[in-house]
């Protein structure tokens, strides 16, 4: 399947939106860019199977602060996640000690549904 790639640039209008080996077309919003490029392409190429790889272009300065704000959201799922399977292991080890439910969820500053889901997930 073919990927069109695709720089939107800001203007006063909304954006103008490169299409790489294609053509140029516009869209009042980010959000509707790629609907317009999937027009553009389908009328230009008749191509009707295709992905959009969109890319916004900002200020140097913007790009820094997106890409250190998106990282931070990984980082932060990761920590989510790290911090699941360390809540199950212990759950599991303390129902493994005799611990009930209610138990584990005060020691572990939990409500006893979340405790449940840790000891069936």
């Amino acid at each position: 399947m073919n990927t069109y790639d695709v720089i939107a640039k800001r203007w006063d209008r909304g954006w103008e939106l490169q299409i790489a080996g294609v053509g140029v077309t516009q869209s009042r919003r980010l959000s509707e860019a790629e609907g317009m490029v999937r027009d553009y392409i389908v009328l230009d190429r008749g191509n009707h199977e295709f992905e959009v790889r969109i890319t916004p272009e900002l200020a140097p300065t913007l790009e820094r602060e997106v890409r250190r704000a998106r990282k931070a959201t990984t980082d932060a799922a990761q920590m989510v996640e790290s911090a699941a399977v360390r809540s199950r292991e212990a759950a599991r080890h303390l129902r493994d000690e005799g611990l009930t439910g209610r138990d584990i969820a005060i020691v572990l500053g939990v409500s006893p549904q979340r405790v449940s889901q840790l000891l069936n997930g």
